[in-house]
């Protein structure tokens, strides 16, 4: 039996709360009945006094989050169990709509996006779930996680019960919601609670909005408690009659407690979100919070009786083009990595939050916790070297397109992917001038543009960079803008206004440019992969950028985890074996990829970079990460 170590009454209460866990688990196992049915339960987590109750059982939240969609398939269990042994009882996880709708009519919950089976093996490990079915979930994804086809209606208000965006939520609902149902407690499954939407107090702006959520999911079958989750400003906007309110913060201010109890004095208190950490930006610096300083918040919780989940508790990795952007101040792109500076790396590696989580959390289990799993091994691989190359020009043939316009047209516009539009990647848009002068944005490329005239690089449009010189030139050439949208905005109010590619008129010495054409390079697995069959060449002494540039690893035996290093090339994608790794970037924080062993192939593996501007032709492997220089979070 371990001894408690209680110093206060509020200690001692939580405590004693959760030393029921271990008998309510049992009692959901004894619930299974031969053949493999579950038992029905009649109450499942209860917020109706001063403390959760779990089929009528005190019980304390211990929970932490880890994505299903951010770690790869293979490596699910191992971070489950590691969340088990640092004596975690709940996991919590939000669902990316607009990873398992990417067309309208199209739905994916195979492989990678089994939620089914991800929340099946919690429970086979002991596991509660709190589900986050959304629809906007944020989670730092391109555009909080809503697909961004619903922008090709001009008069989309997101968040709203405007018809097209309740419509759309009700078909993916339809879909999503009856796989859940039957993996609800009260029907011997593991889901307890069920988070309505995410942050709606910080936007607020449709009062029927909440109610409408809550009834798609309740008319759907959902029975479990059902919960809401808000910064302290956003608590009283973001409720729900039905719904308890919960909170998000990184440090507990005893003010935000008032207002919880304030606001409903006869419930639980959960913090739903403590941040263990944050994301990162391109050209910031890597976020850390001190590991004493983020325990300190975490004891502080317990210690008031209340219940806790850590988000995030693994962030994993924000592979290919899922990574979100902030708005304010300014438009900034977030990087690759999701590791968040969380107790479990991206990696899977324990950190000293890890470890003092686990000392904190060991008071409040009854019983040892399970051993810590071994740690995956890690290979420095010998350097790819990149031995074919293929221009932009001679890849576009392999395009969906090319598409003419009079005017430019915005990604998610393009008559592309059975007419629901460009999600990511880049878009090259083309017209004939017969002169040079002062071009002229307004603003209207979204995000980041190269500019060509006859194919020869002449400069670079950005948000904050308005005009650019055009040299002049005989008889007409073609101008050119390769624009990449890198990353829609995934928090706040502007998310109506996210389209990418070209937005407006472009002008050349004050006059907009006309007749487009129009090619999408979104970038997808199907276009890698048709590659395979385009004009490469041996690589030249100066190839021509941008351009795609083909190399092989060689992994012997087992394949390990490692991470990918170019330090020497400027801006691109990688992609493995067909699959999109991610974006690299120079200008950091971030300066090596992580590469799952999982992705990788016994034997020879294609490694494809699709490089903007510079490139030295060679890929590093390395056994450790490398997040860039490091800055405490203020």
């Amino acid at each position: 039996m371990v001894v408690l170590r209680i110093r206060n009454v509020h200690k001692r209460k939580c405590a004693l709360i959760c030393l029921s866990i271990l008998g309510v688990i049992m009692y959901r196992y004894l619930g299974t009945l031969a053949g493999g049915r579950r038992m029905s339960r009649n109450v499942g987590l209860n917020a109706s006094s001063s403390q959760f109750t779990l089929e009528g059982e005190p019980f304390c939240i211990l929970g932490g989050s880890v994505h299903y969609f951010r770690v790869p398939r293979a490596y699910w269990r191992d971070r489950l169990m590691k969340m088990k042994a640092c004596g975690i009882n709940t996991l919590t996880t939000f669902v990316p709509w607009s990873l398992h709708q990417p067309e309208r009519g199209v739905f994916h919950f195979y492989t990678q996006l089994d939620i089914v089976a991800y929340i099946n093996l919690a429970a086979e490990l002991g596991l509660w779930v709190i589900l986050r079915p959304g629809p906007y979930i944020s989670s730092e994804l391109d555009l909080g996680g809503l697909p961004s086809w619903l922008l090709r209606d001009g008069s989309m208000r997101l968040r709203t019960t405007y018809p097209g965006f309740t419509e759309a939520v009700n078909t993916f609902f339809d879909k999503l919601i009856p796989k859940v149902v039957p993996l609800q407690f009260k029907k011997g499954g593991p889901i307890i609670a069920v988070q309505l939407e995410d942050e709606y107090g910080s936007v607020a702006k449709d009062e029927s909005y909440m109610p409408f959520i809550r009834e798609a999911l309740e008319s759907r079958g959902i029975s479990e408690l059902l919960l809401t989750s808000d910064t302290p400003t956003g608590l009283k906007a973001g409720g729900v009659s039905g719904a308890i309110r919960t909170l998000k913060l990184q440090k507990l201010h005893p003010r935000a407690v008032q207002d919880l109890s304030a606001l409903q004095p006869n419930n639980p208190m959960l913090v739903m979100d403590c941040w263990t950490g944050s994301f990162d930006v391109w050209g910031d610096l890597h976020h850390v919070l001190p590991p004493e300083d983020m325990v300190s918040t975490v004891r502080d919780i317990l210690r008031r009786g209340m219940s806790v989940n850590l988000y995030m508790f693994h962030g994993g990795s924000s592979f290919g083009f899922m990574s979100g952007a902030l708005a304010n101040p300014s438009y900034k792109a977030l990087v690759q990595s999701y590791d968040y500076d969380a107790p479990l790396s991206e990696a899977g590696d324990y950190t000293p939050k890890y470890h003092l989580l686990k000392d904190l959390f060991s008071r409040y289990n009854r019983e040892n916790l399970p051993d810590m799993p071994t740690l995956q091994y890690r290979e420095a691989y010998e350097p790819a070297i990149m031995y074919h190359h293929l221009s932009l020009w001679d890849a576009l043939s392999f395009t969906e397109g090319p598409f003419q316009s009079p005017t430019p047209v915005n990604m998610e516009n393009l008559p592309v992917n059975n007419q629901n539009g460009q999600s990511y990647g880049y878009t090259l848009y083309e017209t004939t001038i017969t002169s040079g002068g002062l071009l002229g944005s307004g603003d209207n490329v979204r995000d980041r543009a190269l500019v060509f005239v006859n194919r020869e690089y002449i400069g670079l449009f950005k948000r904050r960079s308005l005009e650019l010189a055009v040299p002049d030139g005989k008889g007409k050439r073609t101008l050119s803008f390769l624009v990449e949208n890198c990353g829609r905005v995934h928090h706040g109010k502007g998310l109506d206004e996210q389209r990418k590619g070209i937005v407006g008129d472009i002008l050349l010495n004050n006059m907009p440019l006309r007749h487009f054409t129009i090619y999408s390079l979104d970038m997808k697995a199907s276009f890698i992969d048709s590659l395979y069959q385009a004009p490469w060449k041996t690589l030249p002494n100066v190839p021509s950028f941008p351009g795609f540039f083909m190399g092989r690893l060689f992994v012997y035996g087992y394949p390990s985890d490692t991470f990918v290093k170019l330090p020497s090339w400027g801006k691109g994608v990688v992609f493995v074996n067909g699959l999109n790794l991610g974006r690299y970037w120079s200008i950091g924080p971030q300066q090596a990829l992580y590469l799952p062993g999982p992705l990788l192939n016994s034997g020879i593996n294609q490694i494809i970079v699709f490089e903007e501007q510079e490139a030295d032709y060679k890929i590093q492997f390395e056994e450790t990460p490398d997040l860039g220089m490091a800055v405490e979070i203020q």
